[in-house]
This record gives structure tokens, C-alpha cells and sequence, in this order.
């Protein structure tokens, strides 16, 4: 297989990508688009992609990492990054289906990394648990979920994970993590860039069924009020202590604010949406736009919750 990138590549690039090909065979493919694998929908391909099935086609990807040293990004359900409309030149990864399983003993739920929390939230409340019902907002997966400590409504994925397993890119060791040794806190963990998360635990109480339901139903109806649809990966900047992003955008005056593509939401100002067929550059200029003008009429520099992929370094 030719992997034949047609983003920004060094010779160096280039060659350390063929070998990668050639080590990974049939588990990658070449040139993948990613924008229609994010929320945002728009960006270019990634040089390399992967969609390992197994802890071994995880530790066989890791000794294609280790020997050619090429960038990887780790994919969840893409909600929470931006793809440069160069692309990316490196290996974008992202666990098959078969890490999507969901399994309920007692009180303990183990979910796949590759589950998507909307479902392993309603999966739990529809079983007669309470701890998850919050999740039905978050459209992400377990593995990203853990990694970013992921939130909403009051509560955090923090409150009621046991544990996870994880595959690492560096070595293909796969181990188990408890809790206390991720160093949890909002919006964050020590889980690395080269680390894939396979399954997490969680310890759930007994409920009734048809109230959690009901919750879930409470907090889809609260987000289609409350916050856009279309393209977007939700909330792009992390709240500041005591205070929320979107409150401090609104009071800039930056709803609406337009960049070629990109805008501002009108309903909720810590989003910003593409239009069909946009450009990712749009939306990386007016990020980088609404947070130099928080900062310049308010005093206050905004935090991003995204990852950017493909871009050049200080852009």
C-alpha cells in the first residue's frame, strides 16, 4: 500500500508514513478524510488511519508507532476536536465496534472505549441505575469521556468511574488503572496522547428505571432549548473559575461574530458552528478571534476544550 499524504509532509514524513503502511498492512488506509469523522464535519484526511478490533491489532499498531516514530491521534466519537484543512500527517486511530460492548454485573457496569456515552446512558437508566443520566449529553465515547473527565449538569464522569483499561502506542502494554491514578480533575486526566482507552468501569446506584428516563428525557429537552445543533463539538472554551465562557463571550458582544465559514451561536455563545461544506480554518481564526477580544475588553483569557489536529504550531 502507497500512503500518499497530500497535506504538508517532510521527506522525513514521507518515508517514516510508507513504512508505517507497510508494517500495518490491512489494518490502515491511507489519505481518510476526518472531517466526517468529527462533529465539526469539515478538515482534511489523515495520512494514515487505523480502526484496531483487538488489544493485539492494538499492540501491533503500537510497534508500527514505536519503530517509525510517526504522530497519532487517538479518535473517539470526534466531538471534541479540529481537523486543519490540511489534514493531518501522522496515524489517526480509532478503536473498531467491537470495543463499543456494554456489560452490567450488580451494581458495576463495564463499558468498551468505543461506546458512546449517549447510549451507555441510557443503557444504565433503562437497566435501573442512577450516576449516568447526564451522559445522554455528551456526544462522545467511554475512551474519550475518561480521558477529558467529561461533564455535564452538576455532575462528572470522576463521580462514578472505578477504573479503566489502557493500551499504550509506546510499548503495546495493555494495564489496568484505578481511579485515584489518573489525576482527575476538570476537563482533565493523566491519560497521554499515545494511550488508548479499551474499557472503563463504573459504579452505579439502584434506582427506578422510569425516573431515570425521565431525567434523560429532561436533559435532551434542556440542551435542544439551551444549546445549537449542526456542526459544531460543543463547548469550545473550558468555563474559568466562578464563571462561565459563554457569559463571558455574550457580554464581549461576540454572538454572531462571523469568519468566512464559522460563527459565533446566537443561542449559545461558547459555541461556534461551521457551515456545510466550511472550512476548519474559519473555525480555528474565530476561536482564536473571540478569545484575543475576551481578553481585550474583559481582562479574562479563555481556556480551549478542544484538541487541534493538523495545524502548525502557534497558529
Amino acid at each position: 500500500m502507497n500512503a500518499v499524504f497530500r497535506g504538508r509532509t517532510s521527506a522525513a514524513t514521507e518515508a517514516a508514513l510508507e513504512k508505517a503502511a507497510e508494517l500495518l498492512g490491512p489494518l490502515a488506509e491511507a489519505d481518510r478524510p476526518m472531517g466526517e469523522l468529527t462533529t465539526y464535519r469539515v478538515g482534511g484526511p489523515a495520512a494514515l488511519f487505523s480502526e484496531p478490533g483487538t488489544v493485539a491489532d492494538l499492540q501491533r499498531v503500537s510497534s508500527a508507532v514505536a519503530t517509525t516514530e510517526i504522530a497519532v491521534v487517538v479518535l473517539g466519537k470526534g466531538s471534541n476536536l479540529l481537523v486543519s484543512d490540511a489534514g493531518f500527517p501522522g496515524l489517526c486511530l480509532r478503536l473498531a465496534d467491537r470495543f463499543a460492548g456494554i456489560e452490567i454485573e450488580g451494581d458495576l457496569v463495564r463499558a468498551g472505549g468505543a461506546a458512546a456515552y449517549p447510549v451507555l446512558a441510557r443503557r444504565t437508566a433503562a437497566a435501573g441505575f442512577t450516576g449516568l443520566e447526564w451522559a445522554v449529553g455528551i456526544p462522545g465515547s467511554v475512551g474519550g469521556a475518561v480521558r477529558m473527565n467529561a461533564g455535564g449538569h452538576g455532575a462528572q464522569t470522576s463521580e462514578v468511574l472505578v477504573d479503566c483499561r489502557i493500551v499504550s502506542l509506546l510499548d503495546g502494554v495493555e494495564r489496568l488503572v484505578v481511579k485515584s491514578a489518573l489525576d482527575l480533575s476538570y476537563r482533565h486526566s493523566s491519560i497521554g496522547p499515545f494511550e488508548v482507552v479499551t474499557e472503563a468501569s463504573y459504579r452505579l446506584e439502584r434506582g427506578d428505571a422510569e425516573q431515570a428516563l425521565a431525567r434523560i428525557d429532561e436533559v435532551v429537552r434542556w440542551r435542544r432549548e439551551h444549546q445549537p445543533g449542526g456542526q459544531n463539538a460543543g463547548s469550545v472554551f473550558t468555563n474559568p473559575p466562578d464563571d462561565a465562557a459563554g457569559r463571558l463571550i455574550e457580554e464581549a458582544g461576540l454572538k454572531g461574530l462571523r469568519m468566512g465559514s464559522a460563527v459565533v451561536s446566537d443561542k449559545h455563545a461558547n459555541f461556534i458552528q461551521a457551515d456545510p461544506g466550511g472550512s476548519a480554518d474559519d473555525v480555528r481564526r474565530l476561536i482564536d478571534a473571540v478569545r484575543a477580544l475576551v481578553l481585550e475588553r474583559l481582562g479574562v483569557k479563555l481556556e480551549t476544550e478542544l484538541r487541534f489536529v493538523g495545524f502548525e504550531e502557534g497558529s
